[in-house]
């Protein structure tokens, strides 16, 4: 990414209503799963930060600033390297959480899925977080460096075509889709601002607000702006 998108991250991810509400979904889908835990494209640090000390878990980061930025955050290790050649033993973690990573321009699907079933358990789950449809390529997407954007059904099929036994694949931030095409290709679609920012308050809080009423909805969203997957290694 841009070196600015770091340090906004950085600044706002622990209060801006779209990590809180990533954050959320990935504690959820990590519950129940196997230690170690490594967070594949950490960032800086802000979902390891959320973890519980209970929880036997680390981060891998490429770039050097948000590295140092995760490891003083989250006080966890934090190695450097990239998910496309794991720097980790074959067959040594339980579960590994790449959130908003393989859609990157630097990233190779392929090679990193592959890197990712090397180094996890038999029995070990990935769980995968891609931002939804190429329709919704905008701006942001360029400025973090985003070359993909997919479907469930193609995150599905990608993650299978990897070897993995994919348990879930579901769209979320579904009652916001509508406000989010309008934004990214109406209100701002000229525009190279970026969408990680801070929101006035009463503006987070009602985004928020409407992220938390879906994640207690009864049933998955027919559509969404992220789609969130849990695959397991045979």
């Amino acid at each position: 990414m841009e070196q600015d998108e770091y340090s906004r991250m950085d600044q706002v991810e622990a209060r801006m209503w779209w990590y809180r509400a990533l954050h959320a979904r990935l504690l959820d889908a990590l519950e129940g799963q196997p230690d170690p835990v490594l967070d594949a494209g950490c960032g800086t640090g802000g979902f390891l930060a959320r973890l519980p000390p209970s929880r036997v878990a680390f981060g891998l980061e490429w770039n050097a600033r948000a590295a140092a930025i995760a490891a003083a955050k989250s006080g966890r290790p934090i190695a450097r390297g990239s998910i496309n050649a794991l720097p980790f033993a074959a067959a040594s973690l339980g579960t590994v959480i790449a959130a908003d990573v393989l859609c990157h321009a630097a990233v190779e699907p392929q090679a990193a899925l592959a890197e990712i079933e090397r180094v996890l358990r038999p029995g070990g789950r990935l769980i995968v977080n891609m931002p939804a449809f190429r329709g919704l390529m905008s701006a942001h997407d360029a400025r973090v460096h985003n070359a993909r954007r997919m479907s469930a059904k193609e995150t599905r099929t990608m993650l299978e075509a990897a070897g993995f036994r994919v348990l879930r694949a579901r769209y979320w931030n579904g009652l916001l889709l509508p406000l989010m095409i309008a934004q990214r290709k109406i209100l701002t679609r000229s525009s190279s601002r970026s969408d990680v920012a801070a929101f006035p308050p009463w503006l987070d809080w009602m985004l928020h607000g409407m992220t938390e009423l879906e994640r207690r909805l009864p049933f998955p969203m027919p559509a969404g702006g992220s789609v969130l997957a849990i695959a397991e290694r045979p």
